[in-house]
């Protein structure tokens, strides 16, 4: 005989007016094919009527543990069908959505039977809204919030752990993805047609402009990567530049590519925390680094970048940020991906900088950019995935494509963005309007295309 709390979850379930008649006879018919699975029966059911419930846009099939068929949303597209392949995965969704449906889809006991991953979760995130008012939705906002700084808390040593947790994986990995300067942040389509390497191009160029360089300045660059952009100020620009890095392997592979190119003698990279730089320099720049530092560090950060900057210095932050009213960062994505991240406001970012004492002299929102390049990089895995699958196994590869389509969909349909903020010390260290922006950027495209004319290349 079913339990009393499934018998009163399933009537709620029927008696919600919200579904149609139609509906309530697929219910019915999933109802009858999930007699056998009575334990996961319940959770199923709750799930469905909330599903139900968040569905607007998109089409989503739902085939659960025993096989019973659910259907929800309108008939636009994108449809897609998935398959529940255990009786707890209803329950642990319901609990914990982000990290359930990850660790779901990495395990295999999620599946995509129709449609795509992206789509799936182009439907996930376009429905976001309705999502986010679900009172365990809302607690656990509020729990993180409670807990963030404690969370977010990013001493030297365990920002080391959590660099070496991402980054330190296998170089062979990113080049498969990434473009031939190895550039891991967004790229800059200014018409949307440009190729991946185009736009990491063009993102450095962009970089550079704002930066007003000038030969023989000496740069920071808080978090160098693999040491794309260093080259780039000290090659094209001609400037002087120190790259910091916590990752061994980005340090040592920058470090070649120094050497390779002959500039080290104008372009250093050494393994060590921004909070460790004791000298002063006439530019600072930081992409995709903010992100790491984590909400309780923000202060620390600024200061920082106050105390290298030179009094008349200009610098830059490139950072990933998002509209949700207070920042915070996805389960999932901490556990797995990112250990210790932190999805900054705008708002919260300008608060720390203005206790910092800094100006802020320029504010540029970059909104689909990173969706283009995450698209870009979903492409180029997919079409790598069995080289992928050499360097790790099955599991690693489902977590990878999932966290580029799950990302360039938080992009695309979600709250996330790219903020580029222009810092001084002083409010007249930049021309009074941006015009000079577009200006460097036109006079370096010209001064490459004479080179090139001049080499017997094309412009």
């Amino acid at each position: 005989m079913p339990r009393p709390d499934l018998m009163n979850a399933e009537a709620k379930f029927m008696s919600n007016s919200e579904i149609t008649p139609d509906e309530r006879l697929d219910a019915h018919d999933g109802h009858k094919k999930t007699r056998r699975g009575r334990s996961g029966r319940g959770a199923m059911w709750l799930l469905a009527k909330t599903l139900h419930r968040l569905v607007r846009n998109g089409r989503l099939t739902v085939i659960d543990a025993q096989d019973g068929t659910w259907q929800f949303g309108s008939q636009t597209s994108p449809a897609v069908s998935i398959r529940l392949g255990t009786a707890r995965l209803p329950s642990r969704l319901l609990a914990n959505p982000s990290l359930a449906l990850g660790e779901a889809y990495m395990d295999g006991t999620l599946r995509i039977e129709s449609g795509s991953l992206r789509d799936f979760l182009a439907i996930c995130m376009s429905n976001i809204d309705a999502l986010d008012a679900l009172p365990a939705r809302r607690f656990r906002r509020w729990l993180d919030q409670r807990i963030g700084r404690k969370l977010h808390h990013n001493p030297i040593s365990r920002a080391l752990a959590n660099v070496a947790h991402h980054y330190d994986l296998s170089t062979e990995l990113y080049d498969l993805f990434l473009d031939a300067d190895r550039q891991y942040s967004c790229a800059y389509f200014p018409t949307g047609t440009e190729t991946l390497d185009m736009a990491q191009a063009l993102k450095k160029r962009h970089i550079a402009a704002k930066l007003r360089l000038e030969p023989g300045l000496d740069v920071l660059d808080i978090g160098s990567g693999w040491g794309g952009l260093g080259l780039e100020l000290a090659q094209a620009h001609q400037a002087r530049v120190t790259g910091l890095s916590l990752s061994a392997e980005q340090i040592a592979a920058a470090r070649t590519r120094a050497a390779q190119s002959g500039l080290s003698d104008r372009v250093r990279f050494e393994q060590r925390d921004y909070r460790q730089e004791r000298d002063q320099y006439d530019r600072v720049v930081s992409v995709g680094m903010f992100e790491h530092v984590g909400r309780s560090g923000f202060d620390a950060y600024f200061s920082t970048l106050n105390r290298v900057l030179k009094p008349d210095g200009v610098g830059l932050v490139h950072a990933i940020g998002t509209m949700e009213p207070q920042g915070g960062s996805d389960p999932w994505t901490r556990k797995y991906i990112f250990p210790g991240g932190y999805i900054p406001t705008l708002s919260e970012t300008i608060a720390a900088i203005e206790r910092a004492g800094l100006w802020v002299t320029d504010v540029e929102i970059l909104r689909l950019h990173y969706a283009e390049t995450l698209r870009h990089w979903s492409e180029r895995f997919a079409a790598n995935r069995a080289a992928a699958r050499t360097l790790y196994d099955e599991r690693f590869c489902r977590m990878w494509e999932f966290y580029l389509a799950a990302s360039e969909m938080s992009f695309r349909h979600g709250r996330l963005m790219v903020f580029q903020i222009q810092l001084a010390k002083r409010r007249d260290a930049v021309p009074l309007t941006r015009d000079y922006i577009a200006k460097a950027e036109a006079d370096y495209a010209n001064a490459i295309r004479a080179e090139n004319t001049a080499s017997g290349g094309k412009g």
